[in-house]
């Protein structure tokens, strides 16, 4: 029998029936993509791709303690099978106590469709967006515009079994989409991104209209130097600086004293304001249009996820609520440890609460007092400082000048230090709340929806000359 034939439920259970460590948990991954890829205005590839990965976890209570072993391995055939259960007990006994141990997750109910087949998807995902992308690349040539792009689907079966009974399941869609339009002489260049669960709600000629007023805003070239900018951040560079916050937003090591949620002196500060703007950031595994898994599904340990945790419920959660410091990220035991409710991160996140502002009338409502920024995207983003979360990047692909309410022409990229806690405490306007493609952490994490933030003095820290 080959690792495909076999279904993904019951690899799990028999790896639990050949456990023969004190607990046990397996999580099989079942994934499927599909692409399309596109330059110069044509299709150059697609393609479809599966696979599986199959983790153990293994747990061996010993004088001093509960440890763990975990072993992780692609294509496991029905007799690799045996030898990866014996890895992980292996990698159990000769580890040290786990300092996260807890006991293993019970009680909750099964997934009635733990037994079935994993879904997947396929190129037929495509079927009505590939039509209309070649639609868009007549009307970029024909406006003298070169499309470059790709769009992405995947479908993620996650199987998780437990030795206390725990049998879950979760269906992740994930989809993205990247387009960017550039002049032929290829000096101004324009992008924009979707995410999706399906390509059913996004349209290329959409997108391709936009770009193409972005690429007739550059024709007209200003020089600005460095120096701090009143600055419209779109909802997609706002969510890559809010996802860097939660990815930072440790329980404990703010109760450690190590990150810009510590308070001097000792303690976190939860209870905090952050922002004067009645925004509250918060995630929910079912929110309409970003729904994610509804229980923890760690593959491994670190920071405030613990594989011990695997099963457990997740709750809607508000991290900041009008303004307001609400949760930090914790698992099991970082909440018993530091006294903090238990808060796992939760793979979605929406900033909402802002005005029902468009972008395009946030840009009208800029007034004359001096020069304004319209930003595309941000990239790179690197952290300089975790105490006050400062993080450097750079602009790309079009930043714009804002005169007098209107979009005057395009200056120069520059790199940014700012803190999101910063930005957020500043802020002086926030639009309406939409889905966004965080561009720079697309990779990892596609699941935001963000409001467009008016940020009176974002500091551009010295000039680009990227693109």
């Amino acid at each position: 029998m080959s690792a495909r034939s076999s279904k993904p439920h019951e690899v799990v259970e028999r790896a639990l029936e050949l456990s023969r460590a004190d607990g046990c948990v397996v999580i099989a991954d079942e994934q499927s993509t599909a692409n399309l890829r596109w330059a110069g205005n044509a299709l150059t590839t697609n393609g479809v791709t599966r696979g599986r990965t199959l983790t153990v976890i293994a747990t061996v209570d010993g004088k001093e303690g509960t440890a763990s072993g975990v072993v992780s391995r692609s294509a496991v055939t029905p007799d690799e099978l045996e030898p990866l259960v014996r890895a992980a007990e292996a990698a159990a006994r000769g580890a040290g106590p786990a300092e996260d141990a807890q006991p293993l997750v019970t009680g909750v109910k099964q997934a009635p469709e733990f037994t079935e087949a994993p879904v997947e998807t396929s190129s037929a995902v495509f079927a009505d967006f590939a039509p209309a992308l070649g639609e868009a690349f007549a009307r970029a040539r024909a406006g003298g515009r070169e499309l470059y792009g790709f769009a992405n689907h995947e479908l993620v079966s996650s199987y998780v079994g437990t030795s206390t009974g725990l049998r879950l399941r979760h269906d992740q869609p994930n989809g993205t989409l990247e387009l960017n339009a550039k002049s032929p002489d290829r000096t101004r260049s324009a992008w924009a991104g979707r995410s999706t669960r399906d390509f059913k709600d996004v349209d290329p000629a959409v997108l391709d209209a936009e770009l193409a007023v972005r690429l007739g805003w550059a024709e007209r070239r200003v020089a600005l130097p460095a120096g701090r900018y009143e600055t419209l951040l779109p909802p997609t560079a706002v969510a890559d600086l809010l996802i860097y916050q939660m990815w930072s937003a440790s329980g404990r090591d703010a109760v450690e004293g190590r990150t810009v949620f510590s308070k001097p002196g000792g303690g976190t500060r939860v209870g905090e304001k952050l922002t004067d703007l009645p925004l509250t950031l918060r995630s929910d595994p079912n929110e309409p249009g970003l729904e994610s898994a509804p229980f923890v599904i760690a593959h491994s340990s670190g920071g405030d996820q613990s594989v011990f945790d695997n099963g457990l419920p997740l709750a809607p959660t508000e991290w900041m609520r009008e303004g307001e410091l609400r949760h930090l990220t914790t698992s099991r035991h970082s909440a018993a440890l530091t006294g903090l409710p238990v808060a796992p991160g939760i793979d979605n996140i929406v900033l909402d609460g802002g005005e029902d502002r468009s972008l395009d009338e946030m840009v009208a409502n800029t007034d004359h007092r001096g020069p304004c920024l319209l930003l595309t995207c941000l990239w790179y983003i690197r952290e300089v400082d975790p105490a006050s979360l400062l993080l450097t990047g750079l602009t790309r692909d079009g930043v714009y000048l804002v005169e007098n309410g209107e979009v005057t022409g395009e200056v120069n990229n520059f790199r940014f230090n700012e803190s999101p806690v910063g930005v957020l405490g500043r802020a002086t306007e926030a639009g309406r709340t939409e889905k966004t493609l965080p561009r720079e952490w697309s990779d990892w994490f596609t699941r935001a929806a963000m409001p467009a933030l008016r940020v009176p003095d974002f500091n551009m820290s010295s000039v680009s000359q990227g693109v």
